[in-house]
């Protein structure tokens, strides 16, 4: 196991709107950056908190992919929410996602996110 730091970026997820590397991969793990429901194109997802979820999710799919890994080897997952009212329809789209892999979860309500969005989710995952 190599213990250098190697940065992992994709075209296909969000762009980061700071400074920070959407995951960043060190001793067989991938650490992703919480993501936002932004798409590729920049429009963030703000009306909808279930095309939110999933659109965090998939950026969050689409980052492990680019490094190598899946959602299959995801074993930690924090999630963020504005409102904890989201939290059944989060639920719903999480399960339906994930299947039947169960990673370690958190979730946690908070008072703000980046740019206004209403969740926002970060993993972490096996190389």
């Amino acid at each position: 196991m190599s213990s250098a730091l190697r940065v992992i970026s994709t075209a296909s997820s969000a762009a980061p709107r700071a400074p920070y590397s959407q995951a960043i991969a060190v001793n067989g793990f991938i650490y992703c950056s919480g993501q936002i429901p932004m798409t590729p194109d920049g429009n963030l997802i703000i009306d909808d908190i279930k095309a939110g979820a999933l659109q965090s999710l998939t950026n969050l799919k689409l980052v492990l992919e680019a490094g190598g890994s899946s959602i299959e080897k995801i074993f930690k997952v924090n999630v963020y929410l504005v409102d904890m009212a989201d939290f059944a329809a989060v639920n719903e789209v999480y399960s339906e996602f994930f299947g039947t892999h169960r990673p370690a979860r958190t979730c946690i309500a908070i008072k703000q996110l980046p740019l206004g969005a209403h969740i926002e989710i970060e993993c972490i995952a096996l190389e």
